[in-house]
């Protein structure tokens, strides 16, 4: 199993590193999504612009709703063809575009706009775009023939992306052209919010044209900009020829470069908005495009707003160097001075220029799973009422018969309610339903449906079930009637269901008519009965010898892999348990030497340790079948006269918590990176319980005492005692007394009782949190008053304070973006129910990118202290050169 899991992050590992080398040459268009709206969907339906070599292709398969029209011939003229076509919407308030994309990646989404009098009635209209169930941008257009455009990047939170265009009162919605472009999770990073374009120059440009596809692999617009203040410089070389810069800036772009004609003058340029209140990411690309002799130099400072911004530095020759902040710039005043230093000898230089405002997209989309349940609802009958869009959100455009709970704006929505009734249905009910985890009312009344009703209903939360005027056959689900009988459902199926029956009338109905037939048939039935249950049963039986062989030949290997110490054994080892490593619920821990001099941790079961020997059990069990590197090994155990003890590898560095709370102040500060690495060992070791073991186990105790570290610092997760594994491999849940450490307990499974691998993943949130903040899991606040880390965090989480959340012993050496990931990671993981929760496979891909991140920072080079800046970390992209700050 361990093999395999390791084939198969190989596999995915390899995957990823060839689709990254595949995007970063960009020599097509994969990825790429280009629609002209509007062009007719049929033989000529897609079509290559020729100045970009861009495949556009009608937007028919991407929306259900709109009216197909054309600009007036005189606005078509000097108009790339995508602007050419219409497709507007008079019917309905809103009206969206569906793409399935990638969750958690990167896009680049552009939106184009050009009235070109295409209804013939001279009269612009003004409407909103919205991003998903959030308001993007209005759209106001000067005259008919201004081409408006709007771009955005965003990361997608869910797999699925909505563009919806909604009607305001002011003229029908209508769009031209939609592109959307994948870009690398590591380009325009954000301490939170998603970036809309405010202005993208090629500052020197000779050519005066603007530059995208294919000279931009990501097909970023660059438009000409030029200063009568400003010279040109320019070179015919290749700049970034191994491609080493993240960003790639077009390389025709940064092959010109512009200076101050004054030779002691600075390049200024400021950034004009009206907003009041703006929050702007700035992007600046340098490249030295003439080589300099050795006597020359040209070394620079940048400021915002009269203070330090970024310097001294130099440009590289024919390699690009991007200065942007990972920080969002405020205050309103956004003028930049590019200034040479003292000892420079030549002017300052630029060669293009990015700038992105900030956009809070705060109300979450539907959840996943109900967005995807929904949808095959949809398809599956084919419902011909207006779904378009997110199904719960804005509530203003609610979905026809549904209903949702509504919470916080940053917990996705559930569907709680699906009136179908008189839709026209037919077929039988969809097992996609069963997926609808929240759904409390569902009304089927009045259509065609057919066959069985199926027994998943009675695993939905309802409490109103009408299934009236269909075509149902046979019994209901004994647990439907069961609660429709104490009064937790309200159940309604009489009439035009004239198959369809309770378990009593079922049964009368069947023998009046079964019973003649029986009677005809009844020795050849039981001849054939006989024999199979003589066929099952020999087949059986060789199945059970078979598995009862394999099972010996494991237990064997595996008790001659553990050793059964005897307890004079034990004190020998223990040296009569001279040193103490340290105490719990179980017992007490001592340190031993085995005779080869192998250093180990020895538990000893306390005899007053309530259920002791039953947790010895499990332990002694699990710890035998199950191996991992992120799993502490058990060397053996004792188990004579009542002298019960388990013999683990040793663990030279403590516990997690140990080293977090630092109570004796004689640890070191564990690093930001470290603390990750150790936070993606332990959902590592969680990982392979759940899914490497078969059946799966649940920890049930994960907590930072019970995560220890060997002289590496490497994590393993240790104290099964409480663990459980599930009675079949199919189970999701099984019903336990509830055990557990309070502060860590998931809170839905104390209140049920109901025990899911979910429950160890709230529990590694809260290990998460610590780790993060080294606050413990409850604090108190006074001598009533306790606080859990969670909602601590979450006040300041809140506010988009990242910097009162983390441990300030770190004193700022961190990744801001990796800080931000890892508290979504963990309160992603401490959601109320389980069901919105992500599975530990996702956790610990989540945590890799956050490690691979802060491992890009911290390997590359230390990034300027908050000092250096007036807007707290900086960054550089240095083309993977070796130089402070970059990346």
């Amino acid at each position: 199993m361990i093999i395999n899991t390791f084939k198969r992050f190989l596999f995915a590992v390899l995957v990823s590193l060839a689709l990254a080398a595949l995007q970063a040459q960009a020599q097509g268009q994969s990825g790429f999504i280009s629609l002209d709206c509007g062009l007719q969907n049929g033989t000529n339906s897609s079509y290559t612009d020729p100045t970009s070599g861009i495949v556009y292709t009608s937007d028919d398969g991407y929306v259900e709703t709109g009216v197909i029209r054309s600009i007036s011939s005189e606005y078509q003229k000097g108009k790339e063809q995508q602007l050419w076509h219409v497709r507007s919407f008079p019917d309905g308030e809103r009206n969206c575009y569906m793409f399935n994309l990638t969750k958690g990646n990167k896009y680049l989404i552009r939106a184009y706009f050009m009235y070109g009098n295409y209804d013939e009635l001279g009269n612009l209209p003004q409407f909103d775009l919205y991003a998903g169930p959030n308001k993007w941008v209005t759209i106001t257009l000067k005259n008919a023939s201004t081409t408006l455009i709007r771009e955005l990047i965003h990361v997608l939170p869910t797999s699925y992306f909505h563009v919806c265009l909604v009607y305001t009162g002011f003229g029908t919605p209508f769009i031209n052209a939609l592109e959307i472009r994948p870009l690398k999770n590591s380009t325009y990073v954000t301490e939170s919010g998603s970036l809309s374009l405010f202005t993208r120059l090629d500052v020197a440009s000779l050519t005066n044209q603007k530059v995208r596809y294919k000279d931009d692999v990501y097909d970023r617009i660059w438009n000409p900009y030029n200063s009568v203040d400003w010279g040109q410089l320019s070179t015919n070389l290749t700049i970034d020829a191994n491609i080493s810069n993240n960003f790639q800036p077009a390389r025709v772009v940064m092959s010109t470069a512009t200076y101050p004609e004054n030779v002691n003058g600075s390049l200024d340029f400021f950034l004009d908005t009206v907003d009041a209140s703006p929050q702007f990411y700035a992007y600046l690309h340098f490249a030295e495009v003439v080589p300099l002799p050795a006597t020359e130099i040209r070394e620079m400072n940048i400021s915002v707003g009269g203070l330090h911004w970024y310097g001294p530095f130099t440009p590289n020759y024919l390699y690009t160097t991007t200065v942007y902040s990972t920080s969002a710039l405020t205050g309103g005043n956004f003028t930049f001075s590019i200034q040479r230093t003292e000892r420079a000898t030549q002017p300052p230089i630029l060669n293009a220029l990015e700038a992105y405002s900030v956009v809070y997209f705060l109300q979450s989309q539907t959840n996943q799973n109900d967005y995807d349940a929904i949808t095959n609802i949809k398809s599956m009958y084919g419902v011909k009422r207006n779904w378009q869009g997110d199904p719960c959100v804005p509530q203003a455009y609610l979905w026809e018969g549904l209903n949702c709970s509504y919470g916080n704006v940053s917990i996705p929505p559930n569907i709680t309610s699906l009136n179908l009734s008189s839709s026209g249905l037919t077929g039988e009910i969809p097992r996609s339903i069963s997926n609808l985890g929240s759904l409390q009312s569902l009304d089927l009344s009045n259509n065609s449906l057919n066959g069985s009703v199926p027994n998943f209903l009675s695993q939905l939360p309802l409490t109103y079930l009408n299934l009236k005027g269909n075509n149902f056959t046979g019994p209901l689900p004994v647990a439907l009637l069961e609660r429709s009988k104490n009064g937790s459902l309200t159940l309604s199926f009489d009439g035009q269901n004239p198959s369809l029956c309770s378990s009593g009338s079922c049964t009368s109905r069947k023998k009046s008519v079964v019973v003649p037939v029986v009677a005809s048939v009844a020795g050849f039935i039981f001849l054939i009965g006989v024999a199979l249950v003589i066929f099952l049963f020999l087949r059986r039986r060789q199945q059970v010898r078979k598995v009862e062989t394999e099972t010996d030949s494991r237990i064997e290997t595996l008790e001659s892999n553990n050793r059964q110490f005897s307890y004079s054994e034990i004190l020998k080892i223990t040296n009569n348990f001279q040193r103490i490593l340290g105490k719990g619920g179980f017992g007490t821990v001592y340190y031993g030497r085995l005779s080869d001099g192998t250093e180990v941790a020895v538990k000893m079961l306390s005899s007053e340790t309530a259920g002791g020997f039953k947790q010895f059990q499990t332990e002694v069990k699990l710890l035998m079948r199950v191996h991992h590197r992120n799993l502490t090994s058990l060397v053996g155990y004792c188990d004579e006269d009542n002298k019960m003890a388990l013999v683990y590898e040793f663990m030279a560095n403590g516990n997690l918590l140990e080293h977090l709370s630092d109570a004796d102040g004689t640890r070191k500060v564990l690093s930001w990176e470290e603390r990750l690495r150790m936070a993606m060992e332990s959902a590592q070791g969680l990982e392979y319980l759940h899914n490497g073991c078969k059946p799966p186990i649940v920890h049930r105790d994960v907590k930072s005492t019970n995560i220890l570290l060997n002289e590496n610092f490497q994590a393993k997760l240790a104290d099964f005692g409480l663990s459980k594994s599930f009675p079949t491999e199919n189970d999701t849940h099984m019903s336990t007394v509830v055990a557990g450490t309070p502060g860590y307990l998931d809170p839905e499974y104390y209140a049920t009782g109901n025990l899911t691998e979910k429950s160890d993943v709230y529990s590694l949130g809260v290990v998460l949190l610590e780790i993060i903040t080294c606050r413990p899991a409850v604090a108190r606040i006074n001598e009533h008053e306790k606080i859990h880390v969670r909602d601590w965090v979450s006040s300041f989480v809140a506010k988009g304070d990242i910097i009162s959340i983390v441990d300030p012993r770190l004193q700022g050496e961190f990744s801001a973006n990796s800080v931000w990931k890892a508290v979504e990671v963990a309160m992603a993981c401490l959601a109320p129910t389980g069901r919105r929760r992500p599975s530990m496979s996702e956790v610990v891909m989540e945590l890799s990118e956050c490690l691979a991140s802060e491992m890009a920072r911290t390997h590359s080079g230390r990034g300027l202290d908050s000092s250096e800046s007036v807007d707290g970390m900086m960054s550089m992209d240095l083309g993977g050169l070796i130089n402070p700050g970059a990346r």
